[in-house]
């Protein structure tokens, strides 16, 4: 099973959460939310060969980490994988979309100077403007967004410049998550927890809620559970040989 997105670093007992992680046999994306933290998470999944660590800088605190852009630039060959880095165009951080769209569009420019990378990608209330950067910097890599809750109209461009999509508990839990997914490529969706904050769990890893995803997933696509988890694996296994050297895949 798989989990594209979570915050490993974030758990009340980091540590923990990456041994039960890695105990349920899960490929886990751990994304940071800042380049200063990547180094000291990466460290939590050392030796981990299922958990991947990614360099991050979120959008809601694009406005105050934009000067940790120089660190995020040095550490991009540490990992093959970028998040969670986009735009948010809620009310709370609307007013530092400037400084957003100068940190993603850095962020996407850093990745094609580095010969593109995985890139876990926060779009909520702004999945146009965020489809605008990508589209700027077509050498990026390969742009997988997080949780998408954009219109139907910008699932379809999305899909067309050739975005992944990672899905969790849930939006299968709502009509209009599951109506979104029906009309994702299967072929090109991950499965993910966005953990610790979804997480019905009393602070711990969340294991059972990729289960449940998969359950949700494979009712949608009118498949088994089983049927649905090869096919997320599958396509892991797609996503990886498009994307990472031999030496990365290990």
């Amino acid at each position: 099973m798989i989990d594209f997105h979570c915050h490993l670093d974030l758990f009340p007992d980091p540590v923990a959460a990456v041994a039960a992680a890695d105990k349920a046999g899960l490929y886990v994306l751990s994304v940071t939310t800042a380049p200063k933290a990547f180094v000291k998470t990466a460290m939590l999944a050392k030796g981990r060969k299922r958990i991947k660590t990614a360099l991050g800088l979120h959008p809601e605190i694009a406005h105050l980490r934009k000067s940790e852009l120089a660190l995020f630039d040095r550490l991009i060959a540490e990992t093959a994988y970028v998040g969670e880095v986009g735009l948010d165009g809620s009310r709370d951080y609307a007013p530092y979309f400037v400084d957003q769209e100068f940190v993603f569009d850095h962020i996407l420019a850093t990745c094609s100077r580095a010969g593109g990378r995985i890139i876990s990608i926060h779009s909520r209330n702004a999945a146009t403007q965020v489809l605008d950067v990508l589209s700027r910097h077509p050498r990026m890599g390969t742009p997988v967004l997080h949780w998408f809750s954009g219109s139907k109209s910008e699932l379809t461009r999305a899909i067309h410049m050739g975005c992944w999509f990672s899905v969790g508990l849930p939006m299968t839990n709502t009509t209009k998550g599951r109506e979104l997914i029906a009309r994702m490529p299967v072929e090109r969706v991950l499965t993910e927890t966005d953990a610790p904050f979804t997480s019905q769990s009393t602070g711990s890893y969340p294991a059972d809620d990729i289960d449940s995803a998969l359950k949700g997933l494979a009712r949608i696509w009118n498949k088994s559970a089983s049927e649905t988890n090869k096919m997320i694996t599958a396509n892991l296994r797609a996503l990886l040989t498009a994307n990472l050297r031999p030496q990365s895949t290990s």
